[in-house]
């Protein structure tokens, strides 16, 4: 019992550690580039952050436990929207009405309304996965249209303040430690994405084995404990990325990361398996989820950036939803 708490704090010294590699690595490589930072928090470190949830839930679904592949990414979706943005927003306030917020948040609601209408006609199989990876070609095509789009408008605006943009860079870097070099920058980015999924692995490990000592079910671990620790990695993104003021970031890496936990893992996942979607999860938590993206893409929308009060209500929303899995899970 004491190794795993050991894990468990291992972990999230791992993921800490990680997420600030990482924003640092993106951030400097967006900067070098002249890619919005939003683009580099809706791709590569959302994608990174994901890691966990696709190792997570298929491994789940080749034993046949499918409740586990998909309560993990829907309570994932739901803990990256209520607690990924609530606690940081307790530390540093968050923006969230980045340029291209309020149309990938769209995008993302709309996800989610197809993901919870495909799980209706479960199993999850091929023909979900194609679908599913279908609508995440056009994301990334999307998101590299706009990186594309924003490179030529800097490289425009360079042309006649191209000295003055250097020295902003400079300075930039000299305080907020963003690498100067886009090759350090890129060992950053590998660095955070390899520690990502290792600290969580040890976090998940050792809070599994926490909970089942205290005798909780597999369902309601999937959707809790093993979706929060799966969680950490963007929590550790984001809490950093919202200390060093970077809010595309923050709020581009929790967009993004719901986008890839439906479309990428369970795209994947029901590629290689079919997965059966439990009828509890279909009652309560998708619905949960589906009003937390909603939730978020009126945030997006109205430019609203978190706050103390804000964060404390988010973080009071998961608490509420925590209790009522558990309780619902003690009535079963």
């Amino acid at each position: 019992m004491l190794f795993d708490y050991v894990s468990l704090a291992g972990g999230l010294v791992v993921l800490i550690i990680a997420g600030d590699i990482l924003v640092r690595g993106s951030v400097g490589v967006a900067q070098r580039l002249g890619i919005p930072n939003l683009v580099i928090g809706l791709t590569i470190v959302a994608f990174g952050t994901s890691a966990p949830e696709l190792v997570i839930s298929l491994k789940a679904a080749l034993e046949g436990s499918g409740g586990i592949a998909i309560g993990n990414v829907v309570g994932s979706n739901i803990a990256n929207v209520l607690l990924v943005l609530g606690l940081p927003a307790l530390i540093a306030t968050t923006p969230c009405g980045e340029d291209g917020a309020t149309k990938n948040a769209v995008f993302m609601v709309a996800v989610s309304v197809v993901f919870i209408a495909l799980c209706y006609f479960t199993p999850l199989s091929l023909t979900a996965s194609i679908i599913l990876l279908g609508l995440l070609a056009v994301f990334l095509g999307d998101s590299a249209l706009l990186a594309i789009r924003h490179r030529k408008e800097k490289k425009a605006a360079a042309a006649a303040a191209a000295a003055a943009e250097e020295d902003d860079d400079d300075e930039l870097d000299d305080v907020e430690g963003v690498p100067d070099a886009i090759w350090i920058a890129g060992v950053y980015i590998a660095l955070g994405l390899v520690g990502l999924p290792l600290g969580a692995h040890f976090t998940i490990n050792g809070a599994t084995s926490v909970a089942q000592a205290w005798g909780v079910s597999d369902a309601v671990i999937a959707l809790t404990v093993i979706a929060l620790g799966t969680s950490l990695p963007e929590l550790a993104t984001t809490v950093m990325a919202a200390i060093r003021q970077h809010g595309a970031v923050a709020i581009g890496n929790v967009i993004g990361s719901n986008i890839f936990n439906l479309l990428a893992i369970i795209g994947i996942t029901s590629a290689i398996v079919p997965i059966d979607v439990p009828a509890e999860i279909l009652h309560l938590d998708v619905w949960v989820m589906l009003a937390c993206a909603v939730l978020l893409l009126g945030m997006a929308g109205f430019r609203i950036c978190l706050g103390k009060i804000s964060g404390v209500f988010l973080c009071a929303a998961y608490c509420l939803y925590i209790f009522t899995v558990y309780s619902l899970g003690a009535a079963i």
